[in-house]
């Protein structure tokens, strides 16, 4: 099938192409090909056709399936097969051309890539065709002819043309009408019942070999075949004449109508812009809450209600809001388990989320819950499940929720769909391999978070909706740490920047030590007064309140009485009973003190802990003397006693009851820690070297840095024909060029260099100066090899004479 493929695509021009590879990003993906026997390998790949099969409407699925349960189609048996217009087969057959999924032969034949037929193992519910059964090893040479003898065909001859005989026979219809006129009471309702519920049933074996009975007089006429002493198959040809002219298999070549209601436009528009800064402000008391307080783990994985609900109370959100946001922030990686604070706390990329722009953060939200593999809101048997738990559905949850965004989007402006019945059954026209039952369940779960998240409102979709349902060519994966053509897309920066836009920045501070945001707060803002007071209440108005608790949280957090003064000062005008709570509870902040101790250090000697506590080299410990016999140090046991010992004491670990506790230190340990940090290198393009750890954001930075970004589809089409041509002219001349050009190379792996061209095929080669490199698709320009250095992740000249080693990488 993959010459078949081949050979199609020597024929195609540059458009034809160019929508192939706009189609099929695996194709073009790093290490994109350079020849098109390398293309076809992709395309006929059987897991990348099946997960193009899945972004695929129902006609096209439709008419792959008739045609695998056809002999030889083509365009015109097949719109008389579906009984539909010619012009709307074709249109339907040209997007499975553009996806390579299906091409036609020089003959008009459809043929269609290996993959496809795997996704349907009885096509229309037909079995295998006759030759499958009359070619099988279990049918005999005698009982073959005798099967011609009871169909009335000539018996002699060769094998192949007996079959060839019996199969005609058996493909028509009128001789099939025929022949079953004469057969034994009972024979059509079995033959019916195998058509229409088959094409395998379970049977009484025993019934096969008696005399007069419908199963054996079928099996003897070759209308039932049994595989087995319980199982019989009914032949795809025979199920098909046995249904009748009339039989048609399903073709759905237009998508049902979504119904609809008109909304207000602006009144959309507004409900984005309250939603969306709430979003934001409330990832952000979420994420606080967490530094404060880690959230534990259940032992069978998640964090359990107790723990969604005091996080729901302490920060505010409803319990719905916080299960969300939960499972966002986890697969933006700003929430992560740390092992030390036995719970799930902020990241590293957390400080820095909160430092970027407010259109910046809620881009990375949108991104997480674009690709999270989970559903927050769905219900099973009327309970939801564990937040981050294990979800057997997995990516099929993320495409449900882009197949449910993508309608909306094709609704017209101002319009809102009216009846969910109607929005799922668009939902699985445009992507009917999705399970029906999972699309039912879920389908109200992504409408009830796309409202939470301002991406649906009054049950039409937003701006900010209309710009993440259109990314839906390359969203990524849950396990990607970052996906920069979602959240840098030009469409989704501007909408989601227009959604912050009326935020409100200052507040009216009242008399009654109340503060009054009238529309929806910044995120610094509403930090700011979180800090400082207690939130009443949020809606089109939010409102806090001073009380002396609340500000003095806010002292024992670092800050002083003027500075909380200068930033609430600048965002509105503070009043005199405000600033009087503010400094007169700071006037009473720090009467009590509480010292932290690394460890403490004693001896019944007062001259020696005095001798301790004034030598120079201990200054670092912070050490002070709290009495005669009593020292205390500023660092940690471990420390302390290795400083100690460093200047000639020779102290011993005391445990919390009193007794010395000195234990033998394993090798393993000390080995440990005498390793090296050394840092990992990486090679970039080009051929230089740097060290990982040198990239702000360490291991992360490089996963996006250093990624090239694919070809254009139409300069690399171009690319692959002018190729084709040029493979053509200079077929066999690998072997000359490389036997003159690598005398470096002994014969062997000069024939191993000359597949990595020819083939693709990977190798590992060493060059003059030590360099090594792991290559594929190589392309030969001279005296050098352009071929595909997997360290670089890029496409690399090497000189075939500086070439001293070439070896098979697997």
């Amino acid at each position: 099938m993959e010459d078949h493929l081949l050979g199609w695509l020597r024929t195609l021009d540059e458009d034809r192409l160019a929508r192939i590879l706009a189609n099929r990003p695996d194709a073009i993906a790093a290490p994109w090909p350079r020849r098109l026997d390398t293309l076809a390998q992709r395309l006929g790949n059987g897991f990348a056709v099946m997960e193009t099969l899945q972004r695929l409407p129902l006609p096209c699925l439709q008419l792959a399936e008739a045609a695998l349960a056809m002999r030889d189609p083509t365009a015109e048996r097949l719109a008389a097969f579906v009984d539909a217009p010619a012009d709307d087969v074709i249109r339907w057959l040209e997007r499975l051309y553009d996806h390579a999924l299906a091409w036609p032969g020089d003959d008009g034949v459809i043929h269609l890539a290996d993959g496809v037929a795997r996704w349907w193992t009885a096509p229309l519910g037909l079995g295998e065709p006759l030759d499958h059964y009359l070619n099988s090893w279990t049918i005999s040479n005698d009982a073959l002819r005798a099967l011609a003898r009871n169909l009335g065909l000539p018996a002699q001859g060769h094998k192949r043309r007996t079959i060839t005989r019996v199969a005609e026979a058996l493909g028509a219809a009128e001789r099939i009408r025929a022949l079953t006129a004469s057969a034994p009471e009972g024979t059509l309702a079995l033959l019916d019942r195998f058509a229409w519920e088959g094409p395998a049933l379970p049977v009484d074996g025993g019934r096969f070999v008696a005399h007069g009975t419908p199963e054996k007089w079928c099996a003897d006429h070759g209308l039932l075949f049994r595989p087995s002493w319980h199982v019989a198959e009914i032949p795809r040809e025979v199920a098909i004449c046995l249904r009748g002219p009339g039989y048609h298999p399903p073709f759905t070549p237009v998508a049902p109508e979504v119904a609809t209601i008109p909304v207000d436009p602006e009144e959309v528009d507004h409900l984005m812009t309250l939603a969306a800064p709430h979003v934001v402000e409330r990832c952000a008391a979420l994420l606080d809450n967490a530094s404060k307080t880690p959230l534990p783990l259940l032992k069978t994985g998640g964090v359990g209600v107790r723990e969604v609900r005091r996080v729901a109370k302490e920060t505010g959100c409803d319990e719905d809001e916080t299960r969300l946001l939960l499972e966002i922030c986890a697969v933006a990686r700003l929430l992560a388990w740390d092992e030390p604070s036995g719970g799930l706390i902020p990241t590293e990329r957390f400080d820095r989320w909160r430092l970027d722009e407010g259109s910046a953060r809620l881009r990375v939200l949108l991104s997480a819950w674009w690709r999270m593999e989970r559903s927050s809101l769905r219900k099973t048997d009327g309970k939801y499940g564990t937040v981050l738990g294990d979800d057997p559905a997995g990516s099929a949850v993320a495409r449900v929720r882009r197949s449910v965004l993508s309608v909306l989007s094709c609704l017209p402006a101002g319009t809102a769909f009216a009846d969910r019945d109607s929005l799922i059954a668009g939902v699985h026209w445009h992507a009917p391999l999705l399970d029906r039952q999972l699309l039912m369940d879920c389908a109200p779960a992504v409408l009830d978070e796309a409202r939470l998240l301002g991406l649906l409102a009054n049950d039409a979709l937003t701006d900010l909706g209309r710009a993440l349902a259109g990314l839906t060519a390359k969203p990524g994966d849950e396990n990607d740490d970052s996906v920069p053509m979602v959240e840098h897309d030009p469409v989704l920066v501007d909408v989601s920047t227009r959604a912050l836009a009326s935020v409100r920045r200052s507040a009216l501070f009242g008399p009654d030590l109340t503060a009054v945001v009238t529309g929806p707060p910044s995120a610094e803002l509403a930090a700011l007064l979180d800090r400082v007071a207690e939130r009443e209440s949020r809606g089109a108005a939010s409102v806090w309140r001073f009380t002396p608790d609340s500000v003095r949280r806010a002292l024992d957090r670092g800050h002083d009485a003027d500075d909380l003064l200068d930033e609430l000062a600048a965002v509105g005008v503070i009043p005199q009973p405000l600033e009087y709570l503010v400094r007169d509870t700071a006037r009473r902040h720090g009467e009590v003190t509480v010292t932290t101790v690394g460890c403490v250090i004693q001896a019944g000697d007062p001259a020696l802990l005095a001798e301790i506590a004034a030598h120079r080299r201990l200054v670092r410990l912070g050490l002070r003397l709290l009495a005669p016999t009593v020292l205390v140090s500023a660092a940690g046991a471990e420390r302390t006693l290795g400083a100690l010992r460093e200047v000639g004491y020779a102290p011993v670990p005391v445990s919390d009851t009193g007794e010395i506790t000195i234990r033998r230190a394993r090798s393993a340990e000390l080995s440990a820690s005498e390793e090296p940090n050394n840092g990992k290198l990486i090679l970039l393009p080009g051929g230089q070297v740097a060290e990982l750890s040198d990239y702000p954001g360490g291991l992360e930075a490089p996963a996006h840095l250093l990624a090239e970004p694919p070809p254009d589809p139409r300069e690399h089409a171009r690319r692959l024909i002018a190729a084709s041509r040029a493979d053509a002219e200079t077929s066999g001349r690998t072997w000359a060029i490389i036997g003159r050009m690598a005398t470096r190379l002994p014969t062997a792996q000069q024939s191993l260099l000359g597949f990595v061209v020819d083939r693709g095929v990977r190798a590992g080669i060493t060059l003059t100066d030590g360099l090594t490199a792991t290559i594929s698709h190589g392309e030969l320009k001279g005296a050098t090899l352009d071929a595909w250095c997997e360290e670089a992740g890029d496409y690399l000249e090497f000189p075939l004479g500086e070439i001293v080693e070439v070896r098979g990488a697997f």
